[in-house]
């Protein structure tokens, strides 16, 4: 995609790869990149899945301090709109999104893992909101996403603390949902990508919608969404075909074209 992001597709799995050493802190270009990627993965028809990665040696240690410390508070408010936004986005990829974290994913950067689906960490990846050193609180979904995922006395513990967080705490916590060891998280999270390809596309971007979308309202404004995506679905070439293979063949026979 340009300088410090790179977008690779291989059987329907897109890579999107941080490339900014040497920590893959993340800064106005990056962010710019990175919003690119997202957009050409959510509009690309090869792309089924994805995989958020930032290399063997760190998934990314945050933003770029040297670049945001000049800021001021109005300058602040923008970047913290197109941050916010960038990661909105991120999160709402009608896909199934993994994060591969090898090494460190500190503030933005556990913000960023936090936007995929799915987190395979490496056995001595650590991950941390650690903004409150600096003064300031996490800015890109720490106080929210991470709450939303393991609750909020968790959450509180870490951002009020800033602590790392060590591989196997961060899979106790629900923060990860594997661990391996750290040559194998990239391979491991392509293969986790990779069972979501041959799945039904519009079904599961309704169930990423249905789940995603109901964290953020209440139990009848959620189960009244389910409803309206679960009766949509009845309108695809794919609930036909599920259909119809389940009463001829079977359950999980099914080969779905993903409309």
């Amino acid at each position: 995609m340009g300088q410090h992001v790179r977008l690779e597709v291989a059987d329907a799995v897109a890579t999107v790869r941080l490339d900014r050493p040497k920590m893959n802190a993340i800064s106005g270009a990056l962010l710019d990149e990175l919003h690119e990627a997202a957009v050409e993965v959510r509009d690309r028809p090869d792309v089924r899945a994805a995989v958020l990665y930032g290399g063997e040696r760190v998934f990314a240690a945050g933003a770029d301090i040297a670049e945001m410390s000049g800021r001021s508070y109005a300058d602040m408010v923008a970047w913290g709109a197109v941050l916010q936004e960038t990661f909105r986005f991120l999160a709402r990829l009608p896909i199934p999104v993994v994060a591969a974290v090898n090494g460190y994913a500190l503030g933005g950067g556990l913000e960023l893992a936090l936007t995929a689906d799915f987190r395979v960490l490496g056995e001595r990846a650590k991950v941390g909101v650690p903004e409150i050193s600096l003064g300031v609180i996490p800015g890109a979904g720490g106080t929210q996403r991470l709450t939303r995922l393991i609750g909020p006395a968790k959450a509180k513990g870490m951002v009020f603390t800033g602590r790392h967080v060590a591989a196997q705490e961060a899979l106790a916590l629900g923060i990860a949902d594997v661990v391996v060891p750290d040559g194998q998280v990239y391979d491991s999270a392509l293969a986790l990508a990779a069972t979501y390809v041959n799945g039904p596309r519009v079904a599961l971007r309704a169930a990423k919608q249905a789940i995603d979308g109901g964290l953020d309202t209440d139990l009848d404004s959620g189960l009244r969404l389910e409803s309206a995506l679960f009766a949509g679905l009845f309108a695809t070439q794919d609930q036909k075909t599920g259909m119809s293979s389940f009463l001829e063949d079977g359950p999980g026979k099914a080969q779905f074209s993903g409309q």
